[in-house]
C-alpha cells in the first residue's frame, strides 16, 4: 500500500500596511510566487486592495493568530519596484518602538512617494524657439539668456536658474517663445570628485583631517561646532567626498527648504553636479523619481528635510545633520520624532559615521560630547579672517521708540549709517503679520479665533485677520462686531508688516523686502527672494526666523533684533537656550565677508543672562549655567520626558478622560507623572486639550513604563484622542 504524502502547509508571510494598525497581517503566498522581506506587494484588505511590504517575522508586534482557512492571498508582487533594504525595515521597527507609534505609520513615511510605485510618466520641458515675445521684461530677458543654450529645460530648473517665478516661464510658453518638448527619463547627474575644492584655512584643514580620521571607525557621532561663517560646510564636504569616493551614499539633512538653494549651488560648485533633493516642494512625479534613484543606488548625494531619513538608502555611508540644534527637526504630527536623534539611530544601525553641525549646538549634543559619547571638533574663527559681528544691547527703557513706533532711535540711526555706506541691513522680529492683536478702543473687544484659544493676527497686506494655529481667517471689518463703532479697531503690538511700514516712512527710498513663510509660499518664490538679497537688489530685509537659518548674504552689515525678549516669556525649559541660539544665528548673518558686521538687540531686560551672553560673546559660561540648571531639575539630557495629550470636542469629556488616564499610571520609583492640566493653548481646531507630563530618570525604561500604563488605562471612546510624544519640544 503506497504511503500518503504529508499535506503541504500553506506558506504565509507577514505584510505590513502603511496604516495605523498595531501589527502586520499574515497573507498566503500563492503557489509559484516567491516573496522576500522588503518587497512591495498588493494585498486585499476588506473590500479594497492595498500596497504593503513583506515584513520579517519578529521585527514588529505579531498580530493574533488567524485560522489559515481565513487567510487571503497576496494579489501581486511589484517586481519592478526596488525593495526596501533590510536596514530600512530595522529602522522602521526601532522608530516605532522608541516613539510608541504604529509600525505601519512609520512605513507610511517610507512610502511617501506614491509615484515611485507606478511606471514613470513622460516628462516634458521647454526649449527656446527663437521668436522673442512682443512684451519684454527683465525677468523674461533673464529666461531667454539662460535658455539661449538650446537645451530642453525642466520648467522649475529654468525658473530657478533665471531667478524668476514659474509664471514667467508659463507666460513665455503662451507667447510661443518657449516650446514644450519631451524630456529623457530623469537620472541624478554623476558627481565629479576631481572638482577643485575651496582652499581650506589651517583650522578647517585640521578639522577635516580629524573628521576623516573619525570616519574610519565605523559608527561614530561627531559634533562639528563652529562659529557662524567658520566654513563648517566645506569641512563636512570633505567627509562627503570620502564617502562617495568609496562608492557609498551620503545624506545631508537640513531643517528648512529655504536653506537648500544656496547649499545646492555650493554642492554643484564642489562636486560638479547638483545633488538629489527631497522636500515638500518637489512635485509628486519628481518625488517618485528621486525615491527610485535612491533605492537603486543611483543618487549618491541627497539633500533633504527630516523625512529624507526614511528614504530607502541601500548603501548609506554618511549622514550629516546641518543646523543640528534647530527645532524644525522635531516632527509633532502622527509619528512624533526628533530627526537629529533618529539620524544617530540610523547611523548606528548601518555602522556609519554621523556628523552634527551647528554654530549653536543643542545642550543635548554638547553634553554628549562632554561625556565622550560624541567626538567634538570646534572651529573658533571665521573663514578668511572675517571678524565676528560686534553685538550691543539697546536698553529700551533708556532709548525708547517714539509714540506709535517700534524702533529705537539708536537702531534707526544705525540703519541710516548702514544705508549711507551702501550696505544692507536686516531687521529681525519673530512674529508674522502686522499686529498680534486687534481690539476695539471703544468697547475693548478683541478678535479671537472661534476654533482656538488664540487671538486672530492682523495681516494687513492680505487684508484679513488670521489664526496661526488652525488657519481660520476673516476679512478685516469696518466696524466693531460687538459695539458697531466705526473706525474703532486698532492693532496692538508689531509684526514684521508693521515694522516694514515704519521703515517705509523713515527710509522711503530704500529697497525693502519682507521674508516670512506666509509671504513666500512656494519654494521658487523663496529662492527668488533670496537671490535678490544675495545680489544686493535689496537694502533692508525685514524677516522672521526664516532669515536666521544658515543664509549667506555677502552685503549684510547690520542686524537689528526688534524684540529680543519675545522668546524668553515662555514656560519652556528650552526657552533661554532657544532664544540664545536664534539670536546668535540671526546676528551671525552680519559681516560674513569683507564687510564689518554689527548686531543691535532691542530689549527691556539687558541684564538677562541670554542678552549678557550674546553681548559678551561668552557662550560657554551661559551654557554651563543652563546645563547646571537642567541637571538639577533632572531635565533632558540628564532625565527623560514624555508628554501625553488628551483632546476632545467637549472640555468636560477631555478632562474626565485625562483624569482617568492619570489614575491608571503605575507607581515607579524613577518616574514622576505631572498633571493633568489644561494646556496653555486650551483649544486648537475646536478641540479641548489636557496635558500630562512624565519625568523619568535617564536610566529608566520610559517606553516600557508607558506601554504598561497605556495597557492599563481605559481606551478612549467617542471623539476622545490620546497621543504620546517622547522627548517633547513643545509644551503648548
Amino acid at each position: 500500500m503506497a504511503k500518503l504524502k504529508p499535506a503541504t502547509l500553506p506558506v504565509t508571510v507577514p505584510v505590513l500596511l502603511p496604516l495605523a494598525l498595531p501589527a502586520p497581517y499574515d497573507y498566503l503566498v500563492p503557489e509559484g510566487m516567491e516573496v522576500v522581506a522588503g518587497q512591495f506587494v498588493v494585498v486585499p484588505l476588506g473590500p479594497v486592495e492595498r500596497l504593503g511590504v513583506v515584513w520579517p517575522r519578529g521585527e514588529a508586534p505579531e498580530a493574533p493568530p488567524v485560522n489559515p482557512k481565513k487567510l487571503r492571498e497576496i494579489i501581486e508582487v511589484l517586481d519592478d519596484v526596488p525593495k526596501l533594504p533590510r536596514v530600512s525595515l530595522d529602522f522602521a521597527a526601532w522608530v516605532a518602538n522608541y516613539t510608541l507609534s504604529s509600525p505601519g505609520m512609520v512605513l507610511r513615511m517610507m512610502m511617501s512617494a506614491g509615484h515611485a510605485f507606478a511606471p514613470p510618466a513622460p516628462r516634458y520641458g521647454v526649449q527656446l524657439d527663437g521668436a522673442a515675445p512682443q512684451r519684454m521684461t527683465p525677468a523674461r530677458a533673464r529666461v531667454l539668456e539662460v535658455a539661449a543654450n538650446g537645451l530642453i529645460w525642466v520648467k522649475s530648473a529654468l525658473a530657478e536658474t533665471a531667478g524668476v517665478s514659474p509664471g514667467v516661464i508659463d507666460g513665455l510658453v503662451d507667447a510661443g517663445t518657449l516650446l514644450t518638448e519631451q524630456l529623457p527619463d530623469w537620472a541624478p547627474p554623476p558627481l565629479d570628485l576631481s572638482t577643485a575644492r575651496a582652499r581650506l584655512s589651517p583650522e578647517q584643514a585640521e578639522a577635516a583631517a580629524k573628521l576623516l580620521a573619525d570616519m574610519s571607525d565605523g559608527f561614530t557621532v561627531t559634533l562639528l561646532d563652529g562659529v557662524t561663517g567658520s566654513g563648517k560646510t566645506e569641512v563636512y564636504f570633505e567627509a562627503i567626498a570620502a564617502a562617495v569616493g568609496r562608492g557609498k551614499q551620503a545624506l545631508v539633512l537640513m531643517p528648512e527648504i529655504a536653506l537648500t538653494s544656496q547649499f545646492i549651488a555650493r554642492c554643484e560648485q564642489r562636486f560638479g553636479a547638483k545633488p538629489a533633493e527631497w522636500h515638500s516642494g518637489l512635485s509628486p512625479p519628481m518625488r517618485g523619481r528621486v525615491w527610485r534613484a535612491i533605492a537603486q543606488n543611483e543618487a549618491k548625494l541627497v539633500v533633504g528635510a527630516r523625512s529624507a531619513l526614511f528614504l530607502p538608502f541601500p548603501d548609506l555611508g554618511l549622514i550629516v545633520v546641518d543646523e543640528e540644534h534647530d527645532a524644525g527637526y522635531k516632527q509633532e504630527e502622527r509619528v512624533t520624532y526628533q530627526a537629529r536623534d533618529m539620524a544617530v539611530l540610523r547611523g548606528s544601525l548601518s555602522g556609519i559615521p554621523v556628523v552634527l553641525s551647528s554654530a549653536t549646538p543643542s545642550i543635548e549634543s554638547l553634553v554628549n560630547a562632554a561625556q565622550t559619547r560624541y567626538r567634538h571638533i570646534r572651529l573658533a574663527q571665521r573663514y578668511q579672517a572675517a571678524g565676528l559681528p560686534g553685538i550691543a544691547a539697546i536698553d529700551m527703557r533708556a532709548s525708547p521708540p517714539g509714540r506709535g513706533r517700534w524702533l529705537s532711535p539708536v537702531l534707526v540711526e544705525a540703519v541710516a549709517e548702514t544705508l549711507k555706506r551702501g550696505e544692507q541691513a536686516l531687521l529681525f522680529l519673530n512674529r508674522r503679520g502686522y499686529a498680534p492683536v486687534t481690539l476695539c478702543r471703544n468697547c475693548g473687544f478683541r478678535f479671537e479665533c472661534p476654533n482656538c484659544s488664540a487671538w486672530l493676527v492682523e495681516h494687513r497686506f492680505r487684508r484679513r485677520l488670521e489664526c496661526h494655529h488652525c488657519g481660520k481667517f476673516v476679512p478685516i471689518p469696518e466696524t466693531c462686531p460687538n459695539c458697531r463703532a466705526e473706525h474703532s479697531l486698532v492693532p496692538c503690538g508689531p509684526g514684521i508688516e508693521r515694522i516694514a511700514e515704519e521703515i517705509a516712512e523713515r527710509f522711503p527710498d530704500a529697497r525693502r523686502m519682507l521674508l516670512s513663510s506666509d509671504l513666500t509660499p512656494s519654494v521658487s518664490d523663496l529662492h527668488e527672494t533670496l537671490r535678490e538679497i544675495e545680489e544686493r537688489e535689496v537694502d533692508i530685509i525685514i524677516g522672521t526666523q526664516l532669515v536666521a537659518k544658515g543664509h549667506h548674504f555677502p552685503g549684510l552689515a547690520l542686524v537689528g533684533v526688534v524684540d529680543a525678549d519675545l522668546g524668553l516669556a515662555h514656560a519652556d525649559p528650552r526657552a533661554a537656550e532657544r532664544t540664545f541660539q536664534l539670536l546668535s544665528q540671526v546676528t551671525g548673518r552680519a559681516g560674513r565677508e569683507a564687510i564689518e558686521g554689527r548686531g543691535l538687540i532691542q530689549t527691556y531686560m539687558p541684564e538677562h543672562p541670554v542678552i549678557q551672553a550674546l553681548v559678551s560673546g561668552d557662550r560657554d559660561t551661559f551654557l554651563e549655567r543652563e546645563i547646571a540648571a537642567r541637571k538639577s531639575a533632572m531635565l533632558p539630557p540628564f532625565g527623560r520626558l514624555a508628554a501625553l495629550l488628551v483632546t476632545a470636542s467637549a472640555r468636560e469629556v477631555a478632562e474626565a478622560y485625562a483624569r482617568d488616564v492619570r489614575r491608571a499610571a503605575p507607581q515607579a520609583a524613577k518616574v514622576e507623572v505631572l498633571g493633568p492640566a489644561e494646556a496653555p493653548l486650551t483649544v486648537i481646531r475646536g478641540r479641548f486639550r489636557f496635558r500630562l507630563l512624565v519625568k523619568a530618570a535617564r536610566e529608566a525604561d520610559l517606553q516600557a513604563y508607558l506601554r504598561l500604563w497605556l495597557e492599563q488605562a481605559a481606551k478612549p471612546k467617542g471623539d476622545v484622542r490620546l497621543s504620546v510624544d517622547i522627548d517633547p519640544y513643545s509644551f503648548l
